[in-house]
C-alpha cells in the first residue's frame, strides 16, 4: 500500500502478514495490531509518549534476568496473567480454582513426611500454623501419592531466595498424600508483602496510582499423572489486601480459615482446606470402560 492514512494503516500492517504463517500467529497478530493501533488512536498518543513507552520498555529488560523477569511482574500488575491463568484454567466439573504461580517458586524441594514442619528458622513475631486437608478428585473419592509443593514467605514478608539470613529452602517442602488423600504440615502464617517494585513495574504501579501489596497467603502445586496438575494460592481469611490485591489473584474459593489451635496443641493455629482434581480425559475415558 502506497498511500498510509489514518483509516488505512491497520489494514495495511495486517494485510502485511503472509498467506502461509500458522494460522494461530495470524489470529493472534490480527487482534494484537487491531488493539494497539485502536488503543494509540483513543488516547491520541503523542510521540513523546511513545518514546517514553518504548524507554520504559527497555527499563524493563535490563532489570530481567534469570532470576527475575519484570514482564512477567508487570503483566501480573496489569491482571494478565491472571486472566490468561482463567482463561487456560476454567473450572469445568467442580475441581479447585487455579490463581498464578508467582516469582517464587523452587523446583524439587525437600520431601518431608506427613505432619512434618517446614519450618528451619524462627521469627520473633511468628505464629505457627498447622495445614491439614485431603485431595479429592471430583468425584469426592481421595486420591493417593498426590505431590503436594508448598511455599509461603517468613514473618519479615521475604521468600527464602529473597533473603540470606534465611537457610536454604526454609518455608518451603514437598509432600504426598497417604491412603486417604490427606495431607497435613506445620508452616507460619502468611504475612503480606510488596511484589518487587524497585524496577518498571514499580514505575508502572506508581503510574496507575496502585500499591504493591500482596496478601497472606500459602502456595500450592499439586500434581499427579492422570489429573489436571493444580497450582493455587490458599489466602488467610483475616489478612489485609484481600479486596484489592496488587496482581489481582484472590478468589473466594481460596479463602481459609485460620482459627486458633484446641488447647493443648503444638500450634497457634490451625487451618483445614481440601482440594479437588480434574481427572484428566484419558484418564476420564480409562475409568468409563
Amino acid at each position: 500500500m502506497r498511500n498510509i492514512t489514518l483509516e488505512n494503516i491497520t489494514e495495511a500492517v495486517t494485510g502485511a502478514m503472509k498467506p502461509d504463517i500458522p494460522e494461530r500467529n495470524r489470529e493472534i497478530m490480527t487482534a494484537a495490531l487491531k488493539h494497539f493501533h485502536a488503543f494509540a488512536k483513543e488516547v491520541n498518543l503523542t510521540h513523546g509518549e511513545w518514546l517514553e513507552g518504548c524507554e520504559w520498555m527497555r527499563r524493563a529488560g535490563d532489570i530481567s534476568s534469570a532470576a527475575r523477569n519484570e514482564f512477567i511482574l508487570i503483566s501480573d500488575i496489569l491482571g494478565i496473567e491472571v486472566l490468561v491463568d482463567m482463561l487456560d484454567n476454567k473450572v469445568t466439573d467442580g475441581e479447585s480454582e487455579s490463581t498464578v504461580l508467582g516469582p517464587f517458586y523452587r523446583e524439587n524441594p525437600p520431601v518431608l513426611p506427613k505432619g512434618a514442619s517446614i519450618i528451619q528458622k524462627g521469627f520473633d513475631n511468628q505464629k505457627t500454623l498447622r495445614v491439614s486437608g485431603r485431595v479429592v478428585d471430583t468425584a469426592g473419592t481421595p486420591i493417593e501419592g498426590v505431590q503436594i509443593d508448598v511455599w509461603e514467605d517468613a514473618p519479615n514478608g521475604l521468600y527464602e531466595q529473597q533473603d540470606p539470613d534465611q537457610p536454604d529452602f526454609n518455608l518451603r517442602d514437598r509432600f504426598l498424600t497417604d491412603a486417604e488423600g490427606s495431607y497435613e504440615f506445620v508452616g507460619l502464617r502468611p504475612e503480606p508483602y510488596p511484589i518487587p517494585y524497585d524496577g518498571a513495574a514499580g514505575e508502572l504501579l506508581n503510574y496507575m496510582g496502585h500499591h504493591p501489596m500482596r496478601p497472606g497467603h500459602i502456595h500450592f502445586m499439586i500434581s499427579k499423572p492422570g489429573y489436571k496438575p493444580l497450582i493455587s494460592q490458599i489466602y488467610d481469611s483475616e489478612t489485609e489486601y484481600l479486596d484489592n490485591d496488587a496482581v489481582f489473584a484472590v478468589k473466594e474459593s481460596l479463602i481459609g480459615e485460620m482459627k486458633p489451635a484446641p488447647e493443648g496443641a503444638d500450634t497457634d493455629l490451625v487451618m483445614s482446606f481440601d482440594f479437588r482434581l480434574r481427572p484428566e480425559a484419558g484418564a476420564r475415558a480409562v475409568a468409563a470402560e
